[in-house]
């Protein structure tokens, strides 16, 4: 059998596709697996982010009323 028939040629082929799917199924995995852990982060830092700015906003509430000589600092909607 040094000539491979077409049945032959189509298990081959067949069985490297299986192979091919089975690595693409695992990649999918691993990379549904690090989704998770960056919207997680991501989660965190809008977290951390909002924390943040309420500090900020209530420091700048404690800071007394300029006679118009000060810095102009954006509102939330300005940005």
């Amino acid at each position: 059998m040094s000539n491979p028939t077409q049945i032959d040629q189509l298990i081959e082929r067949v069985e490297r596709l299986l192979l091919r799917y089975e690595e693409l199924q695992r990649t999918n995995v691993l990379l549904g697996e690090q989704v998770s852990v960056l919207t997680q982060e991501r989660d965190s830092l809008k977290s951390r982010l909002s924390a943040a700015r309420a500090r900020v906003d209530a420091l700048l509430e404690r800071l007394p009323e300029s006679s118009g000589h000060g810095i102009k600092i954006p509102m939330e909607t300005e940005r």
